[in-house]
């Protein structure tokens, strides 16, 4: 990508299980992967390696304070700077930080997706287009305990307990009144073609012509 080129940074909110990732992804297979760096807030989640393992889980996942956000708002400032970055790689189930990172090359899109990214005044300032997938809470909450489950090696009593003790309040408080500061609110995400196909047309309306 050309440096004097300033990339389109595109915003997707919602809460837990509304469909977030999936029309992140549906997105990036229309526009082109070639087009678009993807940066889910999930990354960016803290270090608890300092922490006991019996008390990593005790901390509060959904609220803004678990996120390391000024890392990932310098990280797409250096990126529509023209600069590559190192993007973390969370492990769920230790709930540390690996070692390891994914390398981001400056493309002409940048994709951030998360449930907190529009209650952070810090990240909402760097958006040009802000995405609300806005999803019924029970479907949401059938979506995360299966993701859970599956892929973050939970059992169906600590999803549950999560989701009553923090999940929950936490969309309350957070995620649900960010919703004010989207400029499109699309229900039911990426199940939503009809949605989905404006959202696509008018991202790739906005992409640079090479």
């Amino acid at each position: 990508m050309s440096k004097s080129i300033t990339p389109l940074v595109i915003g997707i909110a919602g809460g837990s299980g509304s469909g977030k990732t999936t029309l992140a992804r549906l997105i990036i297979n229309r526009v082109g992967q070639e087009h678009i760096c993807y940066l889910p807030h999930d990354a960016y989640y803290k270090d608890l390696g300092n922490l006991p393992p019996n008390q990593r889980a005790l901390v509060n996942f959904d609220h803004p304070d678990s996120l390391e956000t000024e890392l990932l708002a310098q990280h797409i400032q250096i990126l529509k700077s023209g600069q590559p970055i190192e993007l973390p790689i969370y492990d769920f189930k230790n709930h540390v930080r690996t070692l390891e990172t994914i390398d981001i090359d400056p493309k002409h899109v940048i994709m951030v997706e998360g449930i907190l990214i529009f209650s952070e005044p810090v990240l909402r300032r760097e958006f040009d287009v802000k995405i609300f997938v806005d999803t019924d809470s029970d479907l949401r909450f059938i979506r995360r305990l299966e993701r859970d489950i599956s892929e973050r090696g939970r059992t169906t009593d600590s999803v549950v307990k999560q989701y009553l003790a923090t999940v929950r309040p936490m969309h309350q408080e957070f995620v649900e009144p960010s919703k004010r500061y989207a400029d499109v609110i699309v229900p039911e995400g990426g199940l939503n073609t009809v949605a989905m196909e404006m959202v696509v047309a008018r991202l790739v309306s906005l992409l640079p012509s090479d």
